[in-house]
């Protein structure tokens, strides 16, 4: 039984080690609940930007296959057809159309998570310190008896 219990000291280390790398590790829950964040971000942009899309592409259709609407458009930039005339107010300004934003640039972030160097080291020093007190428990009941 003396050697069998300080295999305690590294089961001690090795539970340490396991729980450490799920909770805090790399592929742990902590930076896998931020890769979540992450593409829950990245899918609402993806989003956005195919609104974007429909908009733009609506507006390329209409300019390619409806003449009222390059008409519109032809005006707003000051041209006219042969038979109209324009009277232009100084300091008003033209119609100006808003631009479409051609969406924003969302920046993916690595995930926090322990370094796996630490969690070794807190690992072996938890294992150490099972060992340790395994060795002052055996070394006072020899002083005892």
């Amino acid at each position: 039984m003396g050697v069998f219990k300080y295999l305690t000291a590294f089961w001690t280390a090795a539970a340490v080690y396991a729980v450490l790398s799920f909770l805090a590790g790399a592929m742990g829950l902590s930076a896998y609940r931020e890769l979540l964040v992450e593409r829950d971000k990245q899918r609402a942009n993806m989003e956005k930007l195919g609104l974007v899309n429909e908009t733009l592409e609506n507006t390329k259709n209409s300019l390619l296959y409806d003449r009222d609407t390059i008409a519109v458009y032809a005006r707003e930039l000051g041209y006219g057809g042969r038979d109209e005339r324009f009277v232009r107010i100084v300091g008003l300004g033209g119609v100006k159309r808003p631009a479409v934003r051609p969406g924003e640039v969302v920046r993916a972030y690595r995930p926090e998570f322990m370094d796996d160097r630490l969690i070794k080291i807190i690992a072996l020093s938890a294992g150490g310190a099972v060992f340790a007190l395994l060795l002052v428990f055996d070394a006072l009941k020899r002083a005892r008896g």
